[in-house]
């Protein structure tokens, strides 16, 4: 796949910025007092491409094994051809009121059916199980994951021996690596094996098990991968099918794979990666993963608690807020979990984190483990650039643009448009064909929501090579599709977009039935008018396009309002119909709430009221029932400025959404609300949407005393805020790029030009120090 290493200079920039240590280091651990038999309750460690869920059980350790490009499947061409014919006779058929009969047409002249469960799905590399059935009943047992270091270990005695066992997975060296050692010689016993399918060749040698398999019984991808056991001392042998080590002094495990995803040799390339990480002994593959994994983690500090996590297991500090208790050391926690998944999932040359990041157990994931478009990956990357994690954001940035090549022939064969679109969900052959039923499969809007992660990009970093050769080139063409795709209104003379629905939400039509798709409903037009002007702005930085800058201006001029209904809400469709549900999970219609920043305080207080009371009511009705739903919510009441409720929030998705191990929960396991949180506890913190950093704009009374270092404003500043009694203390701000900086704090603002590198320092009233 195309690399857009080369015009992301930026990124090089930013991850030279200035680690914030601290003199004591603050433990960052999530650890129980006892093993797991459970998958979603066990350990993550990966490295963006290759992943495992370490259980910790000694008996019978299982470790999932995972790796990015493993999945079922194939590119489809499965778009409905002259979509575009029927086209006019659906919007007919909307504009006159005919919902249900519409919906019918959609289903058999533009939607695909759904293809069956795990027909294109990510899915496990295999379960390697480590068995000593000696290794029950024992003492002092404890299993971790250090944060700080990014390194599983599990400990524990039997008989007078303690013994001790690391896991990690290095991006450096491509190799995820297992150490098994004890305080005594020749105390390591074990045997090894490995389970996928029927259909999985495995081959055994005196101290290596490869594996491989033509994934999806012959219908996705090649992949082939080897666990190499290095023992010191004792003896390895084959037995009944597994690889049995007897009496060793310690015993270190490689692990690497492949697939032929990105080369035609995935064999070759696996013994390469394993030959080289061979290369190297234990300490050094360990220390460079931990100096790479830091170079990105120790950018941000963050700290609400003194508690230094080590008096309670991390499944009882869960349990009492579970019980109706705070706890700010597990919000702190996962704070950095968040920021530790990210890293683990998504980095430079990878691809980006799916439903489950890299972690599948398995091989029918649910939704596939796929990239839903329609949120979900999004929330994965809100927190990227704010967090100064800027490279881990690259996976997606490059997802975006290689969604044109499928997109452009689903906007030709289906709509009949040029440019190129995307609709709900997506996979790693970049598919982009409507499937399914109306209420989710009916969206054309997902390349656009993607497309504002490219613009967000450059107001972080103001890269004008990415934005001239990368970013604009790619948003263009979303627009593109949008110029062709948008009819006007012949009641309102308005320009609107559809079919289309508001994900994944139904009204009810005039005769009291279910109805989901309609024209103009207030996500398309938020989304594209957002894509519009970003495009606009694109234009006029690098001088270019004044025509299609102009036709944009002129389609936005045409596009409707933002509505406010007659109770008080911001209206979801064009029209002020009924909720099938109004507790819904998706509150699509507050897109421009956040992610983007069309509504707020300042510019539009009365949609900003209206937007208070869309969330207010979906709450009242049973909304935020998922963690990814829960932590969205979060996000909105920090931009709605209200602390106490987004704090509520917080609490809320740790006693409903959160499993032992912190992992989000939609339910099952789904990776997105781990980092939506992050986001949301951010920009409580900090602002910048608005051109001016806002700090602490809603910090809870809940979190009086604390400081975040490390975080990043749009227009390249980092920023640190230390606060005592919910009154802000010191503000750090450096400049990246030398831009002039508005900075608020209460009702105070004031602006202070900068030069490129030049730290600034301010008390409480924002005079500098």
């Amino acid at each position: 796949m195309k690399n857009i290493l080369p015009i992301l200079l930026i990124f090089i920039f930013f991850g030279c910025s200035k680690t914030t240590e601290i003199e004591q280091e603050t433990p960052l651990k999530i650890w129980f007092n006892q093993p797991t038999t459970k998958w979603d309750e066990g350990l993550p460690i990966g490295n963006g491409s290759l992943g495992s869920m370490i259980y910790g059980t000694p008996a019978k350790e299982i470790i999932c094994l995972n790796e990015e490009t493993i999945w079922s499947g194939k590119k489809w061409y499965n778009d409905k051809k002259d979509g575009n014919k029927a086209l006019g006779e659906i919007r007919q058929l909307l504009f006159d009121g005919e919902y249900i009969e519409a919906e019918n047409v959609v289903a058999e002249k533009l939607l695909a059916k759904r293809l069956p469960s795990g027909t294109n799905a990510n899915q496990m590399l295999g379960n390697l199980f480590i068995e000593n059935s000696d290794l029950d009943s024992l003492l002092n047992y404890k299993r971790e994951l250090d944060l700080n270091h990014s390194i599983v270990t599990t400990s524990f005695q039997k008989n007078g021996i303690t013994y001790k066992n690391e896991y990690f997975s290095s991006f450096p060296d491509k190799v995820m690596v297992f150490k098994y050692s004890a305080d005594k010689d020749s105390a390591i016993s074990f045997s090894a094996g490995v389970k996928r399918t029927e259909n999985t060749k495995i081959e055994l040698a005196e101290n290596v098990i490869k594996f491989s398999e033509h994934v999806g019984s012959g219908v996705g991808v090649k992949f082939y991968a080897i666990i190499h056991f290095e023992a010191k001392g004792g003896k390895s042998e084959i037995k009944d099918g597994k690889l049995v080590i007897s009496e060793a002094d310690e015993v270190i495990i490689r692990v690497t794979a492949v697939s032929d995803y990105r080369t035609d040799s995935p064999k070759t390339l696996c013994q390469q990666n394993l030959d080289h990480a061979l290369s190297l002994n234990y300490n050094e593959l360990k220390e460079k993963h931990i100096a790479d994994y830091r170079s990105l983690f120790k950018r941000v500090d963050f700290h609400i608690s003194d508690n230094d996590g080590l008096d309670l297991p991390t499944n009882q500090r869960l349990k009492k807020v579970k019980n109706g208790s705070f706890d700010n050391y597990l919000t702190q926690l996962q704070y950095q979990f968040g920021r530790y998944l990210l890293i683990s999932s998504s980095r430079s040359g990878t691809l980006p984190a799916n439903l489950q990041g890299i972690w599948v157990n398995g091989l029918t994931p649910p939704w596939n483990s796929d990239y839903h478009i329609n949120i979900n990956v999004q929330m994965n990357y809100w927190m990227s650039e704010m967090t100064n994690l800027s490279e881990c954001h690259e996976p997606f940035l490059e997802y975006i643009g290689n969604l044109r090549e499928m997109g452009r022939i689903t906007a030709k064969e289906t709509y009949g448009c040029s440019g190129f679109v995307a609709h709900h969900t997506s996979d790693i052959w970049h598919n982009t064909f409507g499937f399914g039923r109306a209420r989710y499969g009916m969206w054309p809007m997902g390349a656009a929501w993607c497309c504002q992660h490219l613009y967000t990009h450059f107001e972080y970093t103001e890269d004008k090579e990415y934005l001239k050769n990368y970013a604009y080139l790619v948003m263009k063409e979303a627009a593109q599709f949008f110029v062709d795709f948008m009819v006007i209104d012949p009641k309102t003379g308005q320009l609107l977009s559809g079919p289309s629905v508001s994900p994944e939400n139904s009204f009810l039509d005039k005769n009291g039935e279910m109805a989901t798709i309609s024209m103009g409903s207030t996500m398309d037009r938020e989304i594209i008018f957002e894509l519009f002007q970003n495009c606009i702005s694109a234009a006029d930085i690098l001088g270019v396009d004044t025509d299609f800058r102009n036709t944009l201006q002129n389609k936005i001029q045409q596009m409707p309002p933002l509505k406010i209904g007659s109770d008080g809400r911001l209206m979801e469709w064009v029209e002020e119909f009924k909720e099938e549900n109004e507790g819904h999970r998706h509150i699509s219609h507050l897109y421009a709430l956040h992610p983007s920043n069309q509504i707020s305080k300042t510019k539009t207080p009365e949609l900003f009221e209206a937007a208070k009371k869309t969330i207010e009511h979906r709450l009242a009705n049973g909304g935020g029932h998922t963690g990814w739903s829960r932590a969205w919510i979060i996000n909105f009441w920090a931009r709605l400025l209200e602390p106490q409720k987004a704090h509520e929030n917080i609490v809320a998705l740790q006693q409903k959404s959160t499993l032992p191990n912190l992992l989000d929960k939609h339910p099952p396991f789904q990776i997105d609300g781990n980092f939506g949180l992050v986001s949301g506890v951010t920009e409580m913190l900090m602002q910048s949407h608005e051109g001016e950093i806002y700090v602490l704009p809603a910090l809870p009374k809940e979190w009086a005393n604390g400081s975040i270092k490390g975080i990043v404003a749009r227009k390249g500043f980092e920023v640190d805020i230390e606060w005592k009694e919910g009154k802000l203390q010191t503000l750090v701000v450096r400049s990246k790029l030398g831009n002039n900086l508005q900075v608020r704090y209460g009702k105070t603002l004031k602006s202070f030009d900068t030069k490129v590198g030049e730290v600034l320092k301010f008390n409480n009233q924002l005079l500098k120090l």
